[in-house]
């Protein structure tokens, strides 16, 4: 990995405060709290070394587009609620792959976004 840098630094710092998947535009906004200077371009060549190095794992959603989260997680899916736009992260992994997958092919991963309310939207308002 090449050298640490401020920018690196802040990134890293954004995901260890955040604890969720992340977009690039929120990582920008997070981490010029601690560098200024930061910028798109910075943000996402550091995104994709920290992918390289085994740091992030990006993840694509269908609607929400590339995110971004630390590798260092177990396996887990994402419950996106359609009406704050939250992303929770769902422990472990409900899906059987072997069960799910063809037979002569081969599954590398997966990604499982549940969509609907959180329990904050889907309380009835009074």
């Amino acid at each position: 990995m090449p050298r640490n840098t401020n920018q690196r630094e802040a990134i890293r710092g954004v995901f260890a405060r955040a604890q969720r998947p992340m977009s690039a535009e929120e990582v920008l906004e997070a981490g010029r709290s601690g560098v200024e200077s930061l910028n798109l371009a910075t943000v996402y060549r550091n995104l994709r070394l920290l992918v390289a190095d085994g740091r992030l794992r990006k993840l694509q959603h269908p609607e929400l587009g590339p995110l971004y989260e630390s590798a260092e997680k177990a396996h887990h899916h994402h419950f996106h609620c359609r009406s704050c736009a939250r992303l929770y992260e769902l422990p472990g992994c409900a899906l059987d792959v072997s069960g799910s997958t063809p037979d002569g092919f081969r599954t590398d991963d997966h990604e499982v976004f549940l969509y609907g309310l959180c329990v904050s939207c889907a309380r009835p308002s009074r």
